[in-house]
């Protein structure tokens, strides 16, 4: 029979199936059973066992409570879902089995724990739901009560932008390919939807405020999650954010990953680590949402460009607001634990730091200067006075972490806190007379006072002075050589200082939970401030970054991309300023697809995703790397670049190629931008030739009009198009031979490039100097059995190859000693015999008798 205790860990484990459950005991969080078996080998701590019943012994794995959080961000990290049992009673003050339950569930997207997360990373939770031909997606990020909804069929492709770190579904056939959890849930009705929003947001929540079913659906997905799971987070969902897809740039996981806009596992180059000059981490999220979100809208493009122009031209001014930028704390994530109420003491004293910031970063930003972003964003700064007068009448100027012995309070806010902490304050001082006293009193000089935990306070008189004991004196412990007492006036005196403390830290908790309430009351006008500052920190760092690396104000124009000098931000960060070769770009009118030709390695990627990077970051909002920029405000940019393949979804490198690329076809439209690199290179020369080839004719043929569109190909044939289809033209990679070496210019000129140089780059590579001479051999063979005044297996205008198409054979006739070896019995041969045959054949080579 099983312990009650055992019984209540066995009752909360049925209600919660699919967690690890951490039962809190006393100092420590236990797991039990399989759970324990699994936290001991996940975080290599000790596996115990532990007596709950009559021959009943169960295994545990337990760890302090303390440093819950470190532990359960490891689990949680990978991919276990952790339910955390607290006490609900002090044990001291029950009778029987203290009351338990579960007061959170942590998932990866409902993680807070500091150890979980990336201070300059958002960590969304998901919810995607399909009404009809309504779609939409919403996420909610816990950390800051941020809620942003997503309308529209390709909704989903945001889940791979925004960092996603856990998904809701209604039909997991909406799951994407992406790892990351995901949780199916259960279809809810317009009566339930309407009822969870109504809950969260007042009765009328849904008019005007979220865009169709679907995204209240998908809101109301979140908030029963959340309610489910982490409760209290609930406390700082204020508003919803709706986001119509008209109004931005699409860029998606792909193309991000392509152009590597953010850092990947295994790369610590980036466009962000490049460009990100913010100081706090409120700015580097946002920048990261303008990276991954790129605006159409050219009036706000316009006013974020104003707003750097003015800080770059004022770099005192700059200097002197980051300064001040440097040292300032989280306001986002501070006011999201406000708003949860699970701010602790020194989280209220780091938010009263950064509201005080917040008014000295103002005072840096001259008002009647600035340009509209910057002084829309400095007028949310008002909103922190109430919440600084209240911290600062409240909260002691240096808080301790605990309510255990008093201090949180400022002294002056209660006169009834201020009389008990000078009680407690004065305890030692009380001590200290009363020893002296005592010592006059009974003549022991080396009488001494002093307390511990178990039996609290004591007088101590060695064994020698035994004799001198006053019969009042009640004994309380013995020691080696000593005695310790205690008298009626030192009891009493204990009793008042415990009730005395134990009313101190009562006040002090409903006094910080009073001013944690009003706090919240005020959350809408904590978050503004977070947002602006979040958004002068990344136009100062924007402008920064600009003044140091030379980038220049891009314009707008309709159809026609011109870019002089262009730099690939993140190549030229890493060989160095003025080492960078840079490159003009046009491309509409009468060219709308560019087709680049030029040997490995020598700039053709480059030269493509500097383009791209270049349009993503002037719509981003950004300065950019180029003598000058005019450019279209695109819909969306793509790219198909690199070889990978994905095979757990049992697609090679070639398939993966031709569904990214079916995927552009389909999408592209005459205001995208369009990098392809190296299409039809995962097959046959013809095939991937003629796939290559088609792809070019789509995008320029298509009847609303061409995507304009870089493509780099190393089949030279394609370069014949330019004679072909009016709106295609050539351009290549210079390179130049310099005693016999090829050198790469990275220079990007007009026309086509006369060969490949493969056979040079494997040199560079390291390839060994047999099978390069074999290399140029066989290549002086095949092009000396070209067809007569072909320089290559061309493909005719209508694209068709004829079936007598020449294809040069690479291997010759087989030899005698290959067909020698091909009869040989290895297998029944000794080591011996295998060597000597090896010896023979060698030694025939070497006479000649293989014909060369």
């Amino acid at each position: 029979m099983s312990t009650p205790i055992r019984q209540q860990y066995l009752d909360l484990r049925k209600r919660y199936p699919g967690t690890i459950l951490f039962f809190r005991l006393g100092d420590f969080y236990e797991t039990f059973d399989d759970d324990a078996k699994l936290v001991a080998e996940e975080l290599q701590i000790t596996l115990t066992s532990k007596p709950m019943g009559k021959d009943l012994r169960v295994p545990l794995a337990g760890v302090p409570y303390h440093a819950i959080d470190q532990h359960v961000a490891k689990l949680v990290a990978r991919g276990y879902r952790v339910a955390i049992c607290e006490q609900l009673a002090d044990p001291s003050e029950v009778k029987g089995l203290v009351p338990r339950d579960v007061v959170r569930i942590v998932t990866a997207g409902t993680v807070t724990s500091e150890a979980s997360l990336e201070a300059g990373r958002p960590n969304y939770l998901g919810a995607f739901v399909r009404r009809g031909r309504d779609a939409a997606l919403a996420l909610a990020d816990v950390t800051t009560g941020e809620v942003r909804v997503i309308p529209g069929e390709d909704a989903l492709l945001e889940a791979g932008r925004s960092p996603l770190a856990e998904l809701l579904l209604e039909d997991l056939a909406d799951a994407p390919a992406l790892p990351l959890p995901v949780v199916q849930r259960p279809l809810l009705s317009d009566l339930a939807v309407e009822a969870e929003l109504a809950r969260q947001f007042g009765e009328h929540a849904q008019a005007g405020l979220l865009p169709g079913p679907a995204a209240a659906a998908a809101v109301a997905h979140l908030l029963i999650y959340l309610r489910e799971t982490y409760p209290a987070a609930l406390g700082a969902i204020q508003r919803v954010r709706a986001e119509g897809p008209e109004s931005g740039l699409l860029v998606d996981e792909r193309t991000l990953r392509n152009l590597d806009v953010f850092p990947a596992p295994g790369k610590t180059a980036s466009l962000l680590a490049v460009i990100d000059r913010s100081r706090t981490a409120m700015g580097t999220r946002l920048l990261r949402h303008w990276l991954s979100h790129p605006l159409r809208d050219r009036e706000a493009l316009e006013a974020r460009f104003d707003a750097v122009a003015w800080a770059m031209g004022r770099p005192i001014e700059r200097e002197r607001a980051q300064a001040v930028l440097r040292g300032m704390p989280d306001l986002a994530r501070l006011a999201g634990k406000v708003g949860a109420r699970s701010a602790t003491p020194r989280d209220l004293a780091a938010l009263r730091d950064g509201l005080r910031a917040v008014f000295d970063l103002g005072a840096r930003l001259p008002a009647a200067e600035l340009p509209p972003l910057l002084a829309e964003a400095v007028s949310a700064f008002s909103g922190a006075a109430e919440p600084l007068a209240a911290l600062d009448a409240a909260l002691a100027e240096d808080p301790p972490a605990s309510f255990d012995e008093g201090g949180v309070i400022r002294p002056g806010f209660s006169p009834e806190i201020d009389s008990l902490h000078a009680l407690t304050r004065d305890a030692r001082s009380f001590l200290l007379g009363l020893e002296r006293q005592e010592r006059e009193r009974t003549g022991i000089k080396s009488l001494k006072v002093g307390h511990n935990k178990v039996f609290g306070y004591y007088i101590e008189v060695s064994a020698a002075n035994a004799a001198l004991v006053p019969p009042h004196y009640q004994r309380r412990q013995t020691l080696v050589g000593a005695e310790r007492y205690v008298t009626e006036e030192l009891k009493e005196y204990e009793s008042r200082l415990i009730g005395a403390r134990d009313r101190l830290v009562e006040l002090e908790r409903q006094a910080f939970a009073a001013l944690l309430e009003s706090l919240a009351a005020g959350l809408p006008g904590l978050q503004a401030v977070a947002e602006g500052v979040a958004k002068v920190d990344v136009i100062l760092g924007l402008a920064e970054t600009a003044a140091e690396r030379g980038y220049t104000r891009p314009a707008f124009t309709a159809g026609e991309l011109d870019i002089r000098a262009g730099r690939h931000p993140v190549v030229e960060a890493a060989v160095g300023t003025g080492r960078f070769v840079p490159n003009d770009c046009v491309l509409g009118g009468d060219t709308q697809i560019l087709v680049i030709t030029g040997p490995n390695m020598s700039g053709k990627s480059t030269f493509l995703r500097q383009v791209a990077l270049i349009a993503l970051l002037a719509q981003a909002g950004s300065f950019v790397p180029a003598a000058e920029a005019r450019l279209p405000l695109f819909d969306r940019i793509f790219s198909r670049i690199g070889a990978q393949d994905d095979l757990a979804a049992g697609q090679s490198t070639f398939m993966v190629e031709m569904v990214e690329t079916a995927q552009i076809l389909h999408r592209a439209t005459p205001s995208s931008l369009v990098i392809l690199d190296e299409v039809g290179r995962g097959t046959s020369t013809y095939d991937g030739m003629a796939i290559a080839r088609a792809v070019i004719e789509f995008l320029h043929n298509r009847k609303e009009g061409a995507a304009l569109t870089l493509f780099a190909t190393h089949y030279h044939e394609l370069t014949a198009l330019e004679g072909v289809l009016p709106r295609v033209r050539n351009a290549h990679v210079a390179v130049r031979e310099e005693g016999g070496e090829v050198v790469f210019e990275h220079r990007v000129v007009p026309g086509a490039a006369d060969r490949s140089y493969g056979i040079h780059v494997a040199r560079l590579a390291g390839l060994p100097h047999a099978v390069i001479n074999r290399a140029e051999h066989l290549l002086s063979e095949f092009e000396a059995q070209r067809q007569p005044g072909a320089s290559s297996p061309a493909l005719p205008a209508n694209g068709r190859v004829a079936p007598e198409a020449f294809q040069p054979a690479l291997f010759a006739a087989v030899s005698p000693i290959e067909e020698e070896l091909a009869g040989l019995d290895v297998d029944g041969m000794t080591p011996i015999e295998a060597i000597q045959k090896l010896y023979e054949l060698r030694a025939r080579a070497r006479a000649g008798r293989v014909p060369r």
